[in-house]
């Protein structure tokens, strides 16, 4: 369903008070303050006042919250939960002070809680425009060819965990040496493994890990991680999976691994066929689309200009439909700029490297 909004009846509406009784001028304009001595200012003086200074960010929410409440019926309620569980925990964290708080992290923007909620209401709505905006970009070519690259089977993973005792307080030189100490006995568990038959391996691992891991929650079970995929463990395993993902079954890892965890010896047992595309379809669009926003930041703008398009948008005063375009253009052009920016910085890494 498509809508046409007239933006100047949205703003004539927020200054006057829809359904109120105004007193009016000589001229017919409507008076929103008058004085003793008979002088008035106009809705009309306001407006112009309010359209230089504050009147299009206004107007930019008052549109996509018309636009997004129409577009996400179904996800209202989703939105207000965000917007009221990210006040409570402000409010847990300021107390009192919250509202200066927020003053003073949105350089003025926002000047009450309820302005800032709103903020968060809106964006949440705003987010799930984005992504679908996103996901349009997403053609069958891209998720056949992510599915042949990076979907694995799951594979079965033991480990063996050996931990630094290097601690805040000590010396560069006592945290080093504490290193190293992790390091060899790392290393020396790996030897011993070498000087196991291949038959052997799987029952000296589990041997091992029971009397040298410290792993808690998993050397009494021969240091099983279970079966994992890349994105089953936490972020502090990520050197572990890839390591693992090189090794064949029944093979550990000859070299150190090391993670902010400390340092491994892995064992990799077991591998299950990877799903079908067909399973796999929905996660790998969702990667997919998330990684396009990444890549593509402008899509924050460009997803919402398309959505006020698609509901004919027509702002009927000339003055802040200028405004308007140029708001636009400002806003794709700084992210196609932090894009650039970022960008180069990347090749200059690369090139150090």
């Amino acid at each position: 369903m498509k809508k046409k909004i007239a933006v100047l009846a949205l703003i004539a509406c927020l200054i006057s008070g829809c359904g109120s009784k105004i007193p009016t001028l000589s001229n017919g304009d409507e008076a929103v303050v008058t004085l003793k001595d008979g002088s008035k200012i106009s809705a009309n003086e306001l407006y112009e006042q309010m359209k230089e200074q504050y009147a299009l960010n206004s107007l930019v929410n008052m549109i996509d919250t018309k636009i997004l409440e129409a577009e996400y019926p179904d996800d209202l309620e989703d939105a207000k939960s965000s917007a009221e569980s990210t006040i409570t925990e402000l409010e847990s964290y300021y107390g009192d002070q919250l509202e200066q708080a927020v003053q003073y992290y949105t350089g003025g923007q926002y000047q009450t809680k309820e302005a800032y909620k709103n903020y968060v209401y809106i964006s949440y709505l705003q987010n799930l425009a984005v992504k679908d905006y996103a996901k349009k970009q997403i053609n069958d070519k891209d998720i056949e060819k992510y599915y042949k690259s990076d979907i694995v089977g799951d594979i079965k993973v033991s480990h063996i965990l050996i931990t630094s005792k290097a601690t805040d307080e000590m010396t560069d030189e006592e945290k080093t040496a504490a290193e190293s100490e992790a390091k060899e006995k790392i290393e020396s568990i790996i030897k011993e493994l070498k000087n196991t038959k291949s038959s052997e391996v799987a029952d000296k691992f589990a041997e091992l890990a029971k009397e040298y891991s410290e792993d808690n929650s998993t050397k009494d079970n021969g240091g099983s991680l279970g079966f994992i995929n890349k994105d089953t463990l936490s972020s502090a395993y990520d050197e572990l999976v890839d390591a693992s993902y090189k090794l064949k079954d029944g093979e550990y890892s000859t070299s150190v691994i090391t993670t902010e965890l400390g340092y491994h010896v892995v064992l990799r047992q077991e591998t299950k066929e990877k799903a079908s595309l067909e399973e796999v379809k929905d996660s790998i669009i969702e990667k997919l689309t998330d990684k396009y926003i990444e890549e593509n930041p402008v899509v924050q703008v460009k997803a919402l200009q398309e959505l006020r398009k698609n509901y004919d948008l027509e702002i009927v005063d000339t003055d802040l439909q200028s405004k308007y375009a140029t708001y636009i253009q400002n806003q794709i052009s700084y992210y196609q700029n932090d894009e650039n920016k970022e960008s180069n910085d990347e090749n200059k890494e690369s090139n150090k490297e």
